[in-house]
């Protein structure tokens, strides 16, 4: 076997975390971020998730402004590679505000992503089974499998880390724009899915979140995975 990918996390504010970065030295962005829309779904009743109010969202993470989207994109162009990659989880409303913004940092907009979570949510009028990942591109990168349909279908976690995204959804974009060896970035990481799915396709994780319990529960996921010999002994 080869050498094991490897990961680093970290504990910051988004944007001044990607600051940190060097320029064009990163090989994927997969992210999530906490969009100010979270907040609406939460006040109506439609993310019973989000309900436990400590700051201006829940006890789990703080929501992230669209004013400061701008700056997020600057600076995720800045440390892509060129010819590389960058996708976006998002909600339709969410959508609308963001891609105006990403093209003006550099980015073109291929087309968003469905995610079918294959049963329906909570909501009013038409309940949401559904979420979008916005396909964006630095230069001009071939997706490795043209077989690959525009729509994912998975189911969504139950009693997970809120807004949680299954590893199998970030596996296929991450086998569909990086080759083994290369660095996938997350800013928003959660509860490390996206990082997850990175090592189990023997690509290197770079993950930052403001939110220490996050950082706390990616680290036990990535070292279980990476150590399996070692979260055994701790069972004995």
């Amino acid at each position: 076997m080869g050498n094991l990918p490897t990961f680093q996390l970290h504990q910051q504010d988004a944007v001044d975390w990607l600051r940190s970065l060097p320029d064009g030295s990163v090989d994927l962005i997969v992210t999530d971020p906490p969009y100010e829309s979270l907040e609406k779904h939460r006040r109506i009743g439609t993310t019973t998730r989000l309900k436990n109010s400590k700051a201006s969202s829940n006890v789990w993470f703080q929501i992230f402004p669209n004013d400061r989207f701008e700056e997020l994109f600057i600076e995720c162009y800045r440390i892509l590679k060129n010819h590389r990659h960058f996708y976006l989880f998002c909600d339709a409303e969410t959508m609308f505000v963001v891609k105006p913004i990403a093209e003006l940092a550099g980015f073109r907009f291929w087309k968003p992503i469905i995610w079918d979570k294959q049963k329906i949510g909570m909501g009013y009028h038409y309940r949401s089974r559904y979420e979008m990942i916005l396909f964006f591109e630095k230069g001009k990168r071939k997706l490795n499998d043209l077989s690959i349909a525009d729509v994912i279908q998975y189911p969504r976690i139950f009693r997970g880390y809120p807004t949680e995204k299954p590893v199998p959804v970030s596996e296929i974009l991450i086998r569909q724009s990086t080759q083994p060896g290369e660095c996938i970035v997350d800013p928003f990481m959660g509860s490390g899915s996206v990082g997850l799915a990175a090592l189990q396709q023997n690509r290197d994780f770079l993950g930052n979140d403001i939110c220490s319990e996050a950082v706390g529960i990616s680290q036990t996921r990535m070292n279980d995975f990476l150590n399996p010999e070692i979260t055994i002994l701790n069972l004995i």
